[in-house]
C-alpha cells in the first residue's frame, strides 16, 4: 500500500564520477537522502547547511555508507544574504565545475519573522535565498554544461499567490499561506530561469517531493499531529528524494526544462504558476530586492 502511494522511483543508472553537486539543507530529510545518492554515484557533493556541526555528522555518515570521501560541508544560511555570498565566493574559489545544484532547503509555517535582510522568512529563505544562490553560481553552471538546477517546491503552490504589494507579509500574514506563496515562487522562478537559460546547456526543474516525514513541520504542532495521524500514508525521506534525483540524473530530460515534476513525471501546476507575466515580474522584483542588476 505504501509503495502504491509513494509511486515514482528514480531508475536512472547514471554515474557521476568527476561531477560536482551542491545540495542545500543536506543535513536532514530529503536533502540528506539526495546527497547520499549523489555521493553513492561518485559525485563530489557539497552539503550546504546552516548547522555545520550537524552537517559534519551527516557527511561522515554518508562517507561511511557510500565509501565516497568527497562529501564536504560548507556553511550556508539562506536567511542571510551575506552568508549566501560568502558560500558562493568560497565555492567558486574552490571548484572549477558545478554540474548539479539542488535547491532543497526550506522553512514551513514558521511564526512571522524576518531574515537578516528584512525579508519575510518563507519568501526570504525558500525563494529569495535560492534565487541569489543560483544567480551567484550560474556562470559556473554554464561553464560546466550540461548541468542542472532542481528547485524543491510543493503541491501547496496551488494555494499560493504572489502579492507584490505584500511580499514581506507586513500588511497581512498567515503562516500556512506564506509557505504556499513561497512554493509558488519556486515554480515561477524555475520557469523564468529555463526561459533565460535556453540554449546555454543548463536546464532547470521544479519538483513536488510528496508529503514527507521530515523536520519541515517542526514549527507547527498541528502539522506534526497530522503527520503522526497519517504516518502510514507519508513518504520516507528516501522516497521523497526520488523526484529530485530523477530530475538531476535522468538522461534526455533537457527538452522538459522549466517543467514541474511529481512522482518522477511531469505534473500539473496552477494557473498562477503558468503565468509568464507574474514570473517575469517576480524575477525583476527579486533582482531589485537582492541588488542584482536586471538585464
Amino acid at each position: 500500500m505504501r509503495k502504491m502511494l509513494s509511486s515514482g522511483v528514480c531508475t536512472s543508472t547514471t554515474q557521476l564520477p568527476g561531477k560536482v553537486a551542491v545540495v542545500t539543507g543536506a543535513n536532514t530529510g530529503i536533502g540528506k537522502e539526495t546527497a547520499k545518492e549523489l555521493a553513492q554515484r561518485g559525485a563530489r557533493v557539497y552539503l550546504a547547511c546552516r548547522d555545520v556541526q550537524k552537517g559534519e555528522l551527516v557527511a561522515r555518515e554518508i562517507q561511511i555508507v557510500t565509501g565516497n570521501q568527497q562529501v564536504l560541508v560548507r556553511k550556508l544560511d539562506l536567511a542571510d544574504t551575506k552568508s549566501i555570498r560568502a558560500f558562493a565566493k568560497d565555492f567558486l574559489a574552490e571548484e572549477k565545475h558545478l554540474h548539479i545544484l539542488i535547491n532543497n532547503a526550506g522553512v514551513m509555517m514558521c511564526p512571522y519573522s524576518k531574515t537578516a535582510d528584512g525579508f519575510e522568512m518563507h519568501m526570504g529563505v525558500n525563494h529569495l535565498g535560492h534565487f541569489l544562490l543560483t544567480h551567484l553560481l550560474l556562470e559556473k553552471l554554464k561553464e560546466s554544461a550540461p548541468s542542472r538546477v532542481v528547485n524543491v517546491s510543493s503541491l501547496a503552490h496551488h494555494l499560493g499567490r504572489i502579492h507584490f504589494h505584500n511580499l514581506q507579509g507586513e500588511k497581512f500574514y498567515n503562516a500556512g499561506l506564506a509557505y504556499c506563496h513561497s512554493k509558488l515562487a519556486n515554480i515561477l522562478f524555475t520557469q523564468e530561469l529555463a526561459r533565460r537559460l535556453k540554449g546555454s546547456g543548463v536546464t532547470t526543474y521544479s519538483v513536488h517531493p510528496g508529503t514527507v516525514n521530515s523536520e519541515l513541520v517542526r514549527h507547527s504542532s498541528f502539522m506534526k499531529w497530522m503527520w503522526w495521524l497519517f504516518s502510514f500514508f507519508i513518504k520516507t525521506p528516501q522516497e521523497g528524494a526520488q523526484t529530485s534525483l530523477y530530475c538531476a540524473l535522468t538522461e534526455g530530460l533537457e527538452i522538459l526544462s522549466g517543467h514541474h515534476f511529481s512522482d518522477c513525471r511531469v505534473a500539473w501546476v496552477s494557473a498562477q504558476a503558468r503565468n509568464e507575466t507574474i514570473a517575469r515580474r517576480l524575477w525583476d522584483v527579486s533582482c531589485d530586492l537582492l541588488g542584482i542588476p536586471m538585464d
